[in-house]
């Protein structure tokens, strides 16, 4: 599951603004977006990992993905960084 992948990643970003500024920079292996998480925050995300080409997986929840990251607040999307 994605959250295995997040939590043993290297490196991430955690947040949707965060996650558009590496998406631009080509730095990201693969975007992880919580299903709950409120579309107006994903879709860009989601449009500009289709364009750059990069895997989106998703997660079941903003709680758990946030827990897989190890902060204590939901996250709505996280960029494993290459």
């Amino acid at each position: 599951m994605s959250y295995d992948k997040v939590s043993q990643a290297q490196s991430v970003i955690i947040g949707t603004k965060q996650t558009v500024k590496a998406l631009k920079r080509d730095s990201v292996k693969e975007v992880v977006v919580a299903k709950d998480a409120d579309p107006s925050l994903t879709t860009q995300v989601i449009t500009l990992a289709n364009e750059h080409g990069v895997p989106v997986s998703m997660a079941e929840s903003m709680k758990k993905l946030g827990k897989a990251c190890g902060i204590e607040v939901g996250a709505a999307t996280v960029a494993i960084i290459q």
